[in-house]
């Protein structure tokens, strides 16, 4: 397989409802200081991507958990950790599967799912 795998993110939540909560270190996140939204050449960073970006991490709620893999990648939630660190805060609250489900997309690239069809997080098969 050379493309991604994607998860429904409605799924996700669904499954996570009822996990423990945990306070994850905003430094602990990888994909923050990694190539995450234009990644994958899925879009461009073209001004008006970043401000589409910016428009989610206004109005991001906190007050949702984000949501880790069992290796702690984010599987959901980037927008809410920009505004964490945008806000000064320290760490985030977060649940985490102990197993990864099953992916709803295999070997599919970002470029063929859209944000507003299926909210999606994309892994890389390759590690």
């Amino acid at each position: 397989m050379t493309g991604f795998r994607a998860w429904d993110v409605d799924r996700l939540v669904t499954l996570t409802r009822d996990f423990p909560r945990l306070q994850v270190p905003l430094d602990a996140i990888r994909e923050f200081d990694e190539p995450h939204w234009f990644s994958g050449g899925a879009h461009d960073a073209t001004c008006g991507a970043v401000l589409e970006h910016a428009r989610f991490i206004e109005e991001a709620n906190l007050t949702f958990p984000i949501i880790l893999s069992s290796d702690g990648r984010v599987m959901d939630g980037m927008h809410r950790v920009a505004k964490a660190v945008l806000s000064g805060l320290k760490s985030i609250e977060a649940v985490r599967f102990e197993r990864d489900p099953e992916p709803d997309f295999v070997d599919v690239y970002p470029s063929e799912l859209t944000y507003e069809e299926t909210w999606y997080h994309t892994s890389s098969n390759t590690g």
